[in-house]
């Protein structure tokens, strides 16, 4: 059985830091890129950062380059989101994603929230 289970969110104040983790299980992590994505109320699902498990390449959006950072440990089929220098703006339900390329929508996990306060 496939599952991503996303953790590491909670409430910060703007100009602070979080670490989110994407655990994988069920499929080959080396094959698979994984994704992060985030939903705000009222808006449409936004695809923030992808890393691929294979050769390491990453993706970010314009809103978060230079502030966020994805990166993966492969031992531990585990994929990280460091969240510095927080915005209001980037409060949202953080989601992980698989599938075999960037962007993902294969596998999704549950979310996890991120609340950042002014």
């Amino acid at each position: 059985e496939v599952q991503l289970v996303e953790s590491g969110g909670g409430l910060v104040q703007a100009g602070g830091s979080l670490r989110l983790s994407c655990a994988a299980s069920g499929f080959t992590f080396d094959d698979y890129a994984i994704g992060w994505f985030r939903q705000a109320p009222g808006k449409e699902r936004e695809g923030v950062s992808c890393i691929s498990s294979s050769d390491g390449s990453t993706y970010y959006a314009d809103s978060v380059k230079g502030r966020f950072t994805i990166s993966s440990d492969n031992a531990k089929n585990t994929v990280y989101l460091q969240m510095n220098s927080l915005k209001p703006e980037d409060t949202a339900v953080y989601y992980c994603a698989a599938d075999v390329g960037c962007p993902p929508n294969d596998y999704w996990g549950q979310g996890t929230q991120v609340t950042v306060s002014s």
